[in-house]
């Protein structure tokens, strides 16, 4: 089996996009994917590129503010646009997963076409991988669900596409990602649609900052169980709003809330993985502190153990 060569894949893909010319324009969330994708552009483009990360209202706890710090440590020409009502208003009343992601994808080119106009640029780089391609379908591949870099484009765009990681899966985007010295390098991965295809249902800015909160609780939960020794870290791990409520119990009052549901897996390529076993004493700490911060919206926590197949990791 051919081992991949990190360093030779960097240069073949600069000397390539080199030779194009004018501008760019590069969608980055701070995922791995884009990421990468903005570093080996960013080295063959220099300031003919610029990096627009895009607030959709769907994004972690925190997110908007790391990233604008991750761009000017790194030195990227970067613009934060901020499109939470602009999301937020074209989501409304959609339930639909492919929906929901061809909505995303639609309104992601939008914003990027009228800053591309702004900078004078005719390409839009996107951290593509084969998994997103492959899964979005195509004349001889059902269609598993739609990523919204792929399967969410519109079907006539001004901008032309660079895709330098298209042909690769996450476990080599990694690799490149140490070499090329990506803080991201080692970070779960993020939906592009965000906390949008983790509530079940309309995702609605009050059901979304409900998952962002609990979202974030397991996150740190389980990292800190990581440090501690308690447990392996998990490829990627989450919650997800379901889109019903159940009866509960807080304090000595009858309480009628929404249900969380955890999910952890492990896998390489994304292409296939197991659940991940969470030990149940961090899982019972996850479910408490889900519970009592949010306690008004959430009254139960439940654990999913499903594999992909049958599943995907994401629930939408």
């Amino acid at each position: 089996m051919e081992l991949f060569d990190a360093e030779i894949f960097i240069k073949e893909q600069i000397e390539s996009i080199k030779k194009i010319e004018g501008k760019a324009v590069v969608g980055c969330s701070g995922g791995v994917d884009s990421t990468v994708a903005t570093a080996i552009v960013g080295k063959a483009m220099g300031d003919r590129l610029l990096a627009i990360y895009v607030d959709t209202g769907y994004m972690r706890k925190g997110e908007t503010e790391s990233m604008d710090d991750f761009f000017t440590e790194m030195g990227i020409n970067h613009k934060i646009i901020d499109a939470r009502e602009e999301f937020y208003e074209a989501m409304e009343g959609v339930v639909e997963p492919e929906e929901k992601r061809k909505i995303i994808g639609n309104k992601f080119i939008e914003v990027f076409e009228r800053e591309a106009k702004k900078f004078e640029a005719d390409y839009l780089v996107q951290g593509t991988i084969a998994p997103d391609w492959i899964e979005s379908g195509d004349d001889v591949r059902d269609t598993i669900k739609s990523h919204h870099n792929v399967g969410g484009l519109p079907e006539q765009m001004n901008l032309k596409l660079i895709e330098p990681l298209r042909d690769l899966y996450k476990d080599e985007v990694r690799v490149l990602a140490r070499k090329l010295g990506v803080p991201s390098a080692e970070r779960q991965p993020f939906p592009g649609p965000g906390l949008a295809i983790r509530v079940m249902g309309e995702a609605t800015p009050e059901r979304t900052e409900i998952v962002r909160e609990a979202c974030a609780i397991a996150e740190e939960e389980i990292d800190e169980a990581v440090v501690r020794g308690e447990m392996e870290k998990p490829w990627q791990y989450f919650a997800v709003l379901l889109p019903i409520k159940t009866v509960g119990v807080q304090g000595d009052k009858r309480a009628y809330g929404y249900t969380i549901a955890v999910r952890a897996v492990s896998s390489l390529d994304a292409m296939s993985a197991r659940f991940f076993e969470i030990p149940n004493e961090v899982l019972e700490r996850i479910s408490t502190r889900i519970t009592n911060v949010m306690k008004e919206r959430v009254n139960r926590v439940v654990y999913d153990i499903t594999n992909k197949p049958p599943g995907t990791i994401e629930w939408e």
